[in-house]
């Protein structure tokens, strides 16, 4: 019998060598693995459920059973305006970032807009900029206080009027729009692309016009992919925690994440309340991710891409095509240009103010200098890079054999244990800070206030991820190829470190690099679980924001965008010396 041609040629040469150890680790592995997702995922959610019914503890009282603090929650009335905000900035910026994100991907993908292309390789660019420096740079481009848009206009119109207010839920919903609007971008343009543009070019035929083919026809048919975005970006949005706290707690305007963090840091800490505003919030992204999967599950019937050949053919937009590519520019100005050159004006000066002749001559690298010798800042690159890493590494390896046991194994209630690895998926990194906080601060075993918590935090949070990306690829290997290895004399250990997980290598430096890039970013859980000697970069931009070191933040905002900029190249190279064509 001859061997597969897909078979590795380590196989194909002949038997593998017997390991030494005859011990088949296989199910103390599938048993090890099973116990450690179910510790990363299940564990800190009873715990955060356990603790939203409990009294605080004090030195004179035990921690009592109760539902006081639901009744707290719920029964006071700042909660109703609570619940008003989080819905409002959450629709609010999933229709701003789906409106964006749909009108730059049907220019993209279904006209003849110049430099189109140029484009589309360019929109990973926003998604490099973490939300946090984002956010402060439009604050220093529209506070009504500094904001450069507002001091430049009352300068040339001579008023002291505002004109931007960035403080505002308008505010807030246009800052985060515009931050996830690449998001919907990507996502539509995907739907645009794969897409039968037959029926457009039949009613084009018909003599309809341009605006009449986009309502009646190409935005019917992406239904399921308006769907999708729409609730992709709401999620996002209210479990969101950057925005509603640079721009929502200084004037009064509390969301969920917001009143999460407020309920932990004021004195004394109220856990209980922030247990149950994080149940609460819990519930509402648990909603949504299913409405979304039940929606993919579904949108058979909206399927417009068939065994057919065809080729698009873009509308031409005539004199209009001009009108399209400036809208392309402005929005990058807006997205990437303007947010970008603010934190490097802001990052040479001693005190921010507009651009004039006398702030240019005044201009200094001192912010950068100080920068580079600010006690936290090499350890807190030091940590972003070690948690990163080693979170990416350590999920792709447990992922791995994680999947093996879903899509290879027949073991029963195998779907449990995947249900289980994306459990986190529905947790907003807020509430899962939260969650690890309780668990740790009641089960001390040494790690509460050491790298090592960030760690887990980290691990549990893009582990959903990590499982994605590993089970496209072994959805794809074989099963002859374990079955020809076990013939040859291999143990599991054997054919799953020199078979599968080679074969695994795409899924596997794709989703390695995407978990790298998210943590490097991560603020959100980070900010309830970080103690001094465990500070990563976002932390450290958070504390000068919260110290008022403006010019200063923006220098480390500067080189951390540069930073990231530079790592998402070289694993753009990583990714193309191991032929992920994704990354």
């Amino acid at each position: 019998m001859s061997a597969p041609k897909y078979m590795p040629q380590f196989l194909k040469n002949g038997p593998l060598l017997q390991e030494e150890n005859r011990f088949d680790l296989k199910w103390l592995t599938i048993g090890f693995s099973i116990a450690l997702v179910t510790y990363f995922a299940v564990v800190p959610l009873i715990f955060l459920v356990w603790q939203s019914f409990l009294t605080p503890q004090t030195t004179s009282r035990a921690a009592e059973f109760t539902f006081a603090n639901y009744v707290n929650a719920y029964t006071s009335p700042e909660t109703l305006n609570l619940i008003f905000n989080s819905f409002q900035f959450a629709v609010g910026t999933s229709i701003v970032a789906f409106s964006l994100g749909t009108l730059l991907a049907w220019m993209n993908e279904r006209t003849n807009t110049p430099f189109k292309s140029l484009f589309y390789a360019l929109s990973i660019i926003p998604l490099i900029i973490p939300s946090i420096l984002f956010t402060v740079a439009w604050i220093l481009l529209a506070s009504p206080e500094i904001g450069l848009l507002n001091l430049v206009l009352q300068k040339i119109f001579d008023t002291n009027a505002t004109f931007f207010n960035i403080y505002s839920m308008g505010g807030m919903i246009w800052v985060e729009g515009l931050h996830y609007s690449p998001m919907a971008f990507l996502l539509m343009s995907a739907a645009f692309r794969s897409m039968d543009p037959s029926l457009e070019e039949s009613a084009m035929m018909s003599g309809a016009s341009i605006p009449k083919i986009v309502y009646r026809v190409t935005i019917k048919l992406s239904w399921p992919a308006i769907f999708a975005t729409l609730l992709i970006t709401f999620v996002r949005s209210i479990e969101s925690f950057e925005v509603p706290a640079l721009l929502g707690i200084p004037v009064g305007i509390p969301v969920f994440t917001s009143a999460i963090y407020q309920a932990i840091h004021k004195y004394p800490s109220d856990i209980g309340l922030a247990s149950s505003y994080s149940i609460t919030l819990l519930l509402i992204t648990t909603i949504g991710v299913y409405m979304q999967s039940r929606l993919s599950s579904s949108g058979s019937k909206y399927s417009t891409m068939t065994g057919k050949g065809y080729r698009p053919r873009t509308m031409d937009l005539g004199k209009g095509r001009y009108l399209t590519a400036a809208i392309f520019i402005v929005y990058f100005l807006l997205i990437v240009i303007l947010p970008f050159l603010v934190l490097v004006w802001s990052s040479l000066q001693k005190f921010y103010s507009i651009p004039t002749m006398e702030a240019f001559k005044s201009l200094s690298l001192d912010n950068y200098k100080y920068i580079l010798s600010y006690p936290t800042v090499g350890r807190a690159v030091w940590n972003s890079l070690v948690l990163a890493v080693g979170c990416a590494t350590l999920i792709m390896l447990l992922t791995a054999v994680i999947t093996w046991i879903v899509v290879k194994t027949k073991i029963p209630g195998r779907w449990i244990l995947d249900n289980i690895a994306s459990l986190p998926m529905v947790f907003p990194g807020l509430v899962l800070g939260v969650s690890i906080m309780v668990f740790y601060l009641n089960f001390d075993i040494g790690i509460y206030g050491t790298i090592w918590i960030l760690l887990i935090a980290y691990i549990t949070r893009y582990m959903p991820y990590g499982l994605r990306y590993n089970t496209t690829s072994m959805m794809q290997i074989h099963k002859e190829l374990e079955e020809s290895a076990a013939m040859s004399g291999a143990t599991w250990g054997t054919t799953f470190r020199r078979v599968i997980l080679p074969l695994l290598k795409s899924g596997m430096v794709a989703g390695w690099i995407y978990i790298v890039i998210m943590s490097v970013r991560e603020l959100s859980s980070s900010i309830l679980l970080y103690s001094p000697g465990s500070e990563v970069i976002s932390i450290t931009i958070w504390e000068l924001w919260e110290n008022g070191q403006y010019v200063e933040l923006s220098a480390l905002g500067v080189l951390f965008i540069l930073g990231l900029f530079v790592l998402v190249m070289t694993m753009q190279l990583i990714s193309k010396r191991f032929g992920v064509k994704e990354a």
